[in-house]
């Protein structure tokens, strides 16, 4: 309205001062009209251009109103649109307003004299449209279902009827999409805006563009495509760790959601390769990135094919397969050797090194008379759990063949260990030593030891041990020798052989599943002796008397020694005989008066390790001796 409203004022005006111009004129006057010239049509935009023109003759009269006209249709005149530009005969330009955007005009620049009014050449020109246009990373965030796009509107006109009243995104499957199609609707007005892509179908390529409508209609940008994401969600399934009879450990890693966010995960198993969620699964949350799973309910020694599993909206997508097969349930156990052999007990255990699969919830040893023993059997309880563990056999019968076996018991049931044999020891009996002496033995505690000084003149392999009857040759020994007290055989059968020390360390003394005692042996039958009332009187360390034979002492007339009440000794059963000793430099001694026997374990470069009383005492003396002297041997048995 106000357009038109200064047009007409325009042209009112020039038509008054044109009439009033020629009015002034005498009818004898006669005027040519000016010579104008159209100049080219400038700064085009939507709405506005610039024009003028040039007058390059008066026709011989001022040139009192000059400008351009315009219109839609050809030869333009002042009866139209025009402006009116300063009076003159200089260039003029012309400001062009009130277009209509898209649209052709004709423009011709005027002026008017005394002669009238005069035109210049047409000019044609087109005035802009909308310019709307896409960056160049229009589309962005593409999922499966989603995606971003949005346009730029570079104008939308200078007048009311030209602004924008709906602008957004319009998209197909196939190219030149319109707001026919699928679309968004983002505001109004000019600039930039973003513009959210929905509902789309994975892996499809979609075709967009911008679009922007106001009075005149619909504009559309430049066209882009994009595809949507395939919904295949990339993961991983982890190695199967702490496989149990029941249960296993798993889990997954999703790298890539397939562009739609992971609703659901975890992994899905079978006793068939390429499980599904149709199968046994776990739910383990959902999103990207690791997650673990526990897999229970699961059947002994089977196996299980197992892989990770993600569902978002277009689907649910696995991953990589892998195996395990769950432990039999079956306990690897081993049963230790018997050691600590009495007469009535033992000890025994065994090590759990595998619980097949379930927690070990009982564990000892069982053992019988006869072979393959059960927990039917006389058994121990040692906890649970792996590991090592020890076992005290109590309740047995000297001189008796026992089997035993380590068991552990778990929700599947027994398993047993290897089985081992011992025989607990006889209270009495008797050994032959190679070349055919016999012994009697005793039980002593923990302990079975020879009640009888060793009397052999051949190692255990046959071999014979050196006679050394010569005192001096005797003295200068660093070798193995034996002799007989006073180098008189009858002594052999009373109180057996003496030997150095060097016979005793070649290991071959004692006959086969014997030994010398060592010097730990000798502790252990006094600390036996002292802590079981074989002292003097019922307590205390003083044990010789419990270990001294009934007869062949001095007698003493000190009370509680050795010598003294002979008939009162031994209550052990050691039964320890005065054999006396040979002196290092050879000559014998004591006889009648003291014992001494060796242990295995040397104290000193020449000295070594033995045990002796006398009857004038009543304690068992620990001493070093030197290696050449000649001293009686107890043997005891290797368990």
């Amino acid at each position: 309205m106000k357009k038109h409203f200064n047009t007409l004022i325009n042209l009112f005006s020039l038509l008054i001062f044109t009439s009033l111009f020629f009015n002034s004129c005498t009818p004898e006057e006669t005027f040519a009209k000016a010579t104008v010239e159209t100049n080219q049509v400038t700064s085009i935009t939507e709405a506005t251009a610039a024009c003028g023109g040039i007058i390059s003759a008066d026709g011989g009269s001022e040139v009192t109103a000059r400008g351009v006209c315009w219109n839609t249709s050809p030869t333009p005149t002042i009866e139209n649109d025009t402006t009116i530009d300063a009076a003159g005969t200089s260039a003029f330009t012309s400001s062009i307003k009130g277009l209509s955007p898209g649209t052709t005009y004709y423009v011709r620049a005027y002026a008017v004299n005394k002669g009238g009014v005069s035109y210049g050449l047409n000019v044609i020109f087109t005035t802009k449209t909308y310019s709307i246009t896409t960056t160049p990373i229009a589309i962005s965030l593409v999922t499966a279902t989603s995606a971003i796009g949005g346009g730029n509107i570079m104008s939308d006109g200078d007048s009311s009827s030209l602004t924008v009243i709906a602008r957004g995104v319009c998209w197909n499957t196939f190219p030149s999409p319109t707001i026919e199609n699928s679309k968004t609707s983002d505001g109004v007005g000019g600039g930039r805006y973003t513009s959210n892509i929905d509902s789309l179908i994975a892996f499809t390529t979609y075709y967009v563009r911008a679009y922007a409508t106001n009075g005149n209609g619909t504009i559309y940008g430049n066209e882009v495509s994009f595809t949507t994401q395939s919904g295949i969600i990339g993961l991983t399934t982890s190695t199967i760790s702490s496989i149990t009879a029941f249960t296993a450990t798993c889990g997954g890693n999703i790298t890539v959601d397939g562009g739609a966010p992971i609703t659901e995960r975890g992994i899905c198993w079978n006793i068939s390769p390429s499980p599904t969620i149709a199968n046994s699964k776990t739910a383990n949350g959902n999103g990207s990135g690791t997650f673990t799973s526990t897999i229970t309910g699961l059947t002994l020694g089977t196996t299980y094919y197992v892989r990770s599993y993600a569902t978002n909206s277009v689907g649910t997508s696995y991953g990589n397969e892998v195996s395990f097969t769950t432990l039999s349930g079956v306990i690897g156990l081993t049963t230790d050797a018997a050691t600590a052999i009495t007469a009535y007990t033992a000890t025994s255990g065994g090590t759990i090194s595998s619980d097949g699969g379930a927690p070990v919830t009982a564990r000892g040893v069982c053992w019988s008379t006869t072979s393959e023993p059960t927990i039917a059997n006389s058994k121990t309880a040692n906890g649970s759990g792996t590991g090592t563990f020890t076992s005290g056999i109590t309740g047995l019968t000297p001189g008796t063949t026992y089997y035993v076996r380590s068991y552990a018991t778990n929700s599947v049931g027994t398993s047993y260990g290897n089985e081992v044999i011992f025989t607990t020891l006889a209270l009495k009996g008797t050994v032959t030593d190679v070349e055919g002496n016999v012994y009697n033995f005793i039980a002593i505690g923990t302990q079975t030891w020879m009640v009888e000084n060793l009397k052999t003149t051949k190692y255990n392999d046959g071999t014979s041990i050196p006679l050394v009857s010569d005192g001096t040759a005797w003295s200068a020994l660093t070798t193995p020798g034996y002799c007989f007290y006073d180098n008189d055989v009858a002594n052999k059968s009373s109180f057996g052989a003496l030997y150095n020390w060097y016979t005793v360390n070649t290991g071959k003394l004692a006959p086969t599943g014997w030994h010398v005692p060592t010097d730990a042996d000798w502790n252990t039958l006094q600390t036996y002796l002292t802590n079981n009332g074989y002292g003097y009187g019922g307590s205390g360390s003083h044990i010789a008397k419990s270990m001294a034979s009934t007869f062949g002492w001095n007698s003493s007339t000190t009370e509680g020694t050795v010598g003294n009440d002979q008939a009162s000794n031994n209550s052990s059963g050691f039964a320890g005989l005065p054999g006396g000793y040979r002196y290092s430099y050879g000559e014998f001694r004591n006889i009648g008066d003291a014992g001494y026997w060796w242990s295995s374990m040397e104290s000193s470069e020449a000295g070594a390790l033995g045990r002796g009383f006398s009857y004038e005492v009543n304690w068992l003396v620990k001493y070093g001796y030197s290696k050449r002297s000649g001293f009686s041997v107890r043997c005891i048995r290797d368990y």
